[in-house]
This record gives C-alpha cells, structure tokens and sequence, in this order.
C-alpha cells in the first residue's frame, strides 16, 4: 500500500500521523465522560443497582437506601462510577407536576417514562421495557418523588437512635470479628423505621436485647458468616420454587448473623432489600451492611415458624420466647432443644442486664 493511501486512511480514522508513526487522538475529559444520569435526591429510596448523580459523578446503591449522600465513605452504599456529563438528568419536575399516566401491564414504555402505580407511588423507567410491574422489575423502574408532593412516598427509615451504644455493643460481642461492625448495624436498620423504636424505652431495649441475643447465638457471638457444617449446605435448596436454585445446589446455606438459609429466603429478602440474593448469596458473608439487612429483614417481616414476627412478639409483650419460636420452631421449642434455649434465653438475660432494664416474662419456649 502505498504512503499516500496510509496517510488518507489514517486520516480518515481520525489518526495523528508522523511519517510512519501514529497515536489516536486523545478523547477530552468531556468525551469521555458518561452522561450523568437523574440527579441524586435525600428523599428518594434507591435499592441495588439504581443510579443517580452526585457532584458531576453517576453512583449505583450496592443495597437500599435513603438519606445518605454519595461519597466513597459513609456506609459504603455507593459505588462511584466516574465522572459525568453532557447530557441532562432527567430531575423531577416542579412541585405540582404530577400528571402522569396509571401503569398499565404490557404497554410499551421508554427510558424515563413516569407512571403512577397502582399503590399510589411514581415509578420511572430506568430501561425500556414492555410494561413489566415496577414493583417486581426493580431493575427496570426506579420510584419516583413526584416533585417532592408525592403523598404516599415511603416513610423514611429508622431515623431514631438505636438504644444499644457502641460500648454496650461491644461488651455484648468481646469476640466479634471486624466484619460485624457497629457502624454496618446501624446502616442495616434505616430501612424499618419500627425496629427497636416501638413503644416505651424499656421495650425498646428489650427488643435490641432480644435480637442481638439470637444473632449472638446464631453467629457463636458475631463470629461466623456463614453455616460450619458444610454437610448441610446442599439441603437448602427447594426445588420446587419456580425460580429455582441459580447459584448452585449447595448456595443457600446459613449466612450473616441470623443464618439466613434455603433459596427462597433469599429470594424474598433480596427482592425487599432491592438486591439481587438469589444469584449473589455471597453478598450475605462478604458485605456488613447486607448480612446485617438479612437478619433485620427476617426479624421484621418473617413469622419463620411461629405465629408472629419476632418484632411482633417483643412489642405485644409475647416475650422473647417467642422470638426463638419465630426463628427455629419445633426444633427448639417444647422440648426440642432446650439446652440452645436456655443459650439465647441467657444471652438474652445478660443483654439486658447491660441495658439496664428487666428481662420481662415467657422467656423460654
């Protein structure tokens, strides 16, 4: 080939040419940028993978959260993708703007479409997509805070003080490994504005007590992340679930501080959390705030084998006996196991001798 026709296509392609030597021409700050995406709002509620801007950055929540501004510190929620711009962000419209269309199953929407669900909420599209429901599509729809009016946005999280302090903490947990933070507890409890804030002080404290006594037990103090009988690990996996078993037969085993186990677990409290545990178990061991959220998310929201949450049992004077039955049933509740009873029944004494309120009564099960 010719020089002639070297140069001309190096050219053409957008090439510095030195003789026979060449270097693409470097892209600017501004090319190479991404556009930013919708602009970062402290109302919102962001669940895994929802994206925002912040400080000419695009973030992604690695979990859910509300309230908490994109940084690289914090809680480590966010992840920084880089810098952005060019573009616009499609930011809520003013206050008062809230005309948008009711969803509707199997209608076409695009990118940054706004509909208003049936609860009630504003959801946008994240994606284009053929009108799946924005509350089970999470990766397609993110909620919308229809210029700050929307009346049935979501209340924010617990915004009031947890009454275990570091220091009761970390006297309750003399053991503990790093992962289990203090600071990865109280990013885990933004999301239920209920927990340990429900009722007088004492109730309060007995219900913190209650449930750092069965994480203390089932974790062997905040020590393991994840089941030690790795015997068990390919039981958990329930085959009859449409969804199946995705990670592996032996993927559900117990994780976090509760043990969080089988694949329908992790499926339902994924799909609460906003992130993805029935393809990613191991978000569960590997990240504090996740293994925290798990076992918050059960405590509030599963009746496990017993009749009520064991949220529910704290705050209607059922006892802390029936927060065991709530999580482990007939296997060791009424005679099934009372020496692991009399474990979290202990644990549980100690705690709230460190708190400095009564046990109360029903303390077994």
């Amino acid at each position: 080939m010719s020089q002639k026709r070297l140069l001309a296509l190096a050219a053409s392609a957008g090439v510095v040419v030195a003789g026979f030597a060449a270097a693409l021409v470097p892209m600017t700050a501004s090319q190479a940028a991404e556009a930013c995406v919708a602009g970062y709002s402290s109302s919102a509620v962001y669940t895994g993978g929802q994206r925002a801007s912040y400080n000419s950055h695009n973030w992604t929540a690695k979990w859910w959260t509300q309230g908490e501004t994109p940084s690289t510190g914090g809680s480590g929620v966010w992840n920084d993708d880089g810098s952005c711009g060019g573009g616009t962000p499609t930011n809520p419209p003013p206050a008062g703007n809230c005309n948008y269309p009711n969803w509707a199953a199997g209608t076409w929407y695009d990118a940054g479409a706004i509909v208003k669900y049936t609860n009630g909420n504003y959801y946008r599209a994240k994606n284009a997509n053929p009108g799946y429901d924005p509350i089970i599509s999470t990766w397609f729809w993110e909620q919308f805070a229809c210029g700050g009016t929307n009346p049935t946005t979501p209340p924010p999280g617990n915004t009031g003080s947890f009454p275990v302090s570091e220091a009761q903490f970390n006297q309750m947990f003399p053991n503990r490994i790093p992962f289990y933070s203090y600071s990865g507890l109280i990013d885990a409890i933004k999301k239920y504005p209920a927990f340990t804030t429900t009722g007088s002080d004492t109730v309060k404290k007995q219900e913190a007590a209650a449930f750092l006594a069965n994480i203390n037990h089932e974790s062997g103090g905040l020590v393991y992340t994840e089941e030690t009988n790795t015997a068990n690990w390919p039981h958990y996996c329930d085959t009859g679930q449409p969804y199946g078993c995705p990670a592996g037969q032996s993927a559900y085993h117990g994780r976090g501080p509760i043990q969080l186990s089988w694949n329908f677990n992790y499926k339902a409290a994924g799909d609460a959390l906003g992130i993805d545990l029935l393809n990613n178990p191991d978000r569960v061991k590997n990240e504090t705030s996740v293994a925290y959220q798990t076992a918050v998310w059960y405590w509030m929201t599963q009746r496990g084998p017993g009749s009520m949450t064991p949220h529910e049992a704290m705050v209607n004077s059922r006892g802390f006996g029936e927060t065991i039955r709530s999580i482990n049933g007939s296997i060791e509740c009424n005679g099934g196991n009372p020496a692991q009873v009399a474990s979290r029944v202990d644990s549980y004494n100690r705690f709230t001798a460190i708190l400095g309120v009564p046990a109360g009564s029903n303390l077994s099960c």
